[in-house]
């Protein structure tokens, strides 16, 4: 029963970011062409607050699975083992493919669902195109955890015994690493939310940025705190040198991390100078679009790594879909959008938001440093020709 109601909860918690998307897109319209919708428009905040509780619901309900060894699910029988000590049952849990995803899942739910709830300071607009694009983007992890990654499903008889977890997972690390990095990615998709939400609505101003800044916060502090777990784990679990010296998918948590520090400087400056408006939009951008990326290398296999939650080139597949259609829509938006943002308050290159201007570009330097080094043994294996 566990497993039906946490597919249950999953399912409805997907209806309801439908209705989100759709609530807050046509809460973008006047107020004199909503005709009988405004039923659907208010719904909106709702709708993300409810659905939190389902996803978080369910990530709760699979948790549970594992702490009992519910061995008639499947993947608590391939991860998970009866004899196994209380805490490497619990971490079990986010020790695989589907079970990372779908607290993935919980955690973007949670926060789209305390943006909802929380927020009174963007205009009603505003906060209508970012519910709608928080919707949008949880929908297409929804659908991922519902098509090809189901944490829920059962085995056609229960398995007399667990598989066990991986040995390399069975540390405290795993309880602490992983979980503080999804919230960093999670962090980062709002501030996406919120970036799009402004730039659709053309109302990229001090007040946003304040809204923005502690979203954008968050996601450093906790990006920086699960990177620097994970690089204490590796140096005491792999000895951090011989094969594992530097593991190539490390680099899927400090290329956000990079994005995310020089946002962080860009929007302090729009809050404070009102300058470096589309700046900090497509900051926004590159920073979520750092984050699925790196989603995209640790489970599609394409990079080998230590790391690799999955193999299957479906699931890459799909994720590299979902790459292509969030940020390739949303530099669309950008390219027809931008041109209609007032350019904001200039400054002096020798000004401190010169020196944070330098900061940035630097910061930009070294992303695109280590993001070509990561994809470069993919591209040469692509264009192989002996």
């Amino acid at each position: 029963m566990i497993a039906e109601l946490g597919h249950a909860a999953l399912w409805l918690a997907t209806a309801l970011a439908v209705l989100q998307m759709v609530g807050g897109a046509l809460g973008l319209r006047d107020k004199s062409l909503r005709s009988g919708n405004d039923s659907i428009v208010a719904l909106a905040r709702p709708a993300a607050v409810v659905q939190a509780f389902l996803a978080v619901l369910s990530f709760l309900l699979l948790l549970y699975a594992f702490a009992i060894t519910d061995l008639s699910i499947k993947l608590v029988a391939t991860n998970s083992h009866s004899m196994k000590p209380f805490i490497y049952k619990l971490t079990g849990t986010w020790g695989n493919h589907e079970g990372s995803m779908l607290l993935w899942v919980a955690v973007l739910a949670l926060s789209g669902g305390l943006l909802a709830g929380l927020e009174r300071r963007l205009p009603e607009k505003t906060m209508s195109a970012t519910l709608s694009v928080q919707g949008f983007v949880a929908l297409g992890f929804y659908s991922f955890l519902l098509i090809s990654s189901n944490p829920f499903e059962r085995l056609p008889l229960p398995a007399p015994e667990g598989s066990g977890l991986n040995p390399l997972l069975q540390d405290i690390g795993l309880a602490i690493h992983p979980p503080t990095l999804y919230i960093g990615y999670v962090g980062l998709s709002v501030a996406f939310s919120l970036c799009m939400g402004a730039l659709i609505t053309k109302q990229v101003t001090p007040d946003f940025a304040k809204v923005l800044r502690p979203w954008v916060l968050a996601a450093w502090v906790f990006l920086t705190f699960g990177i620097t777990a994970g690089s204490y784990w590796a140096y005491y679990e792999l000895g951090w040198g011989g094969w594992w010296f530097w593991d190539p998918v490390e680099n899927a948590s400090l290329m956000p991390w990079l994005a995310a520090t020089a946002l962080l400087h860009s929007v302090s400056v729009l809050a404070a100078r009102d300058a470096l408006r589309t700046w900090t939009i497509m900051l926004g951008v590159l920073a979520f679009s750092m984050s699925m990326l790196g989603t995209f290398l640790v489970r599609s296999g394409v990079i080998t790594s230590v790391h690799a939650f999955a193999v299957d080139p479906e699931r890459g597949s799909f994720i590299l879909a979902l790459l292509g259609l969030y940020i390739g829509g949303a530099l669309v938006i950008f390219a027809m959008r931008a041109g209609y943002i007032a350019e904001g308050k200039r400054f002096s290159a020798t000004s401190r938001e010169g020196a944070l201007v330098f900061n940035n570009v630097m910061l930009s330097a070294i992303l695109a440093i280590v993001l070509l080094g990561t994809l470069y043994p993919v591209f040469t294996e692509v264009f192989d020709v002996r």
